[in-house]
């Protein structure tokens, strides 16, 4: 089996990088979707959230209310690293879990956002960094997710540098291309990690 760590700036097409993978075989674990899951009511995780963050953090249905949670920590380096030290081991321990479930010869790809601001590379057997541009990374997030571009910069600046995302590349996909071009790079990045699963189930 191989464990893959895929991470990528907000904006850089990463997510349509992970549906790719996903389309060619990969067994996908999405630290982001996991994140969500371990903070649903009822949840340890919530709980600690709430004694951290406040009652105000918290909709009228008792769900964690993620924009007003999101513009105090983005805000914040502080506030975020609370937050990520409450999430992060319980992501931590799911991804796990998930892991085991995969046969010997997978390419297990685990979505990490946030893999290189947390220092977690050494986790696992292969990092993918997909690399785009500032100003790629803003077009989209604009544009396509109808974000301000002020909530944007700030969004980008509370994440790694692009430098320090690419320091901790075994393999980066450039997506500052066309979407022929990233399934192009997508398909000699997936012939590589199945060798080496291979090589590594044997």
């Amino acid at each position: 089996m191989l464990s893959v760590g895929l991470t990528g700036g907000i904006g850089s097409g990463k997510s349509e990088v992970s549906r790719l993978l996903v389309e060619r075989g990969a067994l996908l674990i999405d630290a982001d979707r996991i994140a969500r899951e371990v903070v649903e009511p009822g949840t340890p995780g919530l709980a600690a959230v709430v004694e951290a963050f406040g009652d105000d953090i918290l909709t009228a249905d008792g769900t964690l209310d993620r924009p007003k949670l999101g513009s105090i920590v983005f805000a914040d380096s502080d506030k975020l690293a609370t937050l990520n030290a409450i999430v992060h081991p319980l992501v931590g321990a799911r991804s796990a879990e998930l892991q085991k479930s995969a046969g010997p010869d997978s390419v297990v790809v685990h979505d990490v956002p946030l893999l290189a601001e947390n220092a977690l590379a050494p986790l696992y057997d292969l990092v993918v960094v997909v690399d785009a541009s500032a100003e790629t990374q803003l077009d989209r997030l604009t544009r396509l997710r109808g974000m301000s571009e002020e909530d944007a910069r700030a969004r980008m600046a509370a994440q790694a540098t692009r430098e320090k995302r690419l320091a901790v590349a075994d393999v980066v996909i450039d997506n500052d291309v066309s979407l022929d071009r990233l399934r192009e790079q997508v398909d000699a990045v997936w012939a590589d990690l199945v060798r080496r699963a291979h090589a590594a189930s044997k």
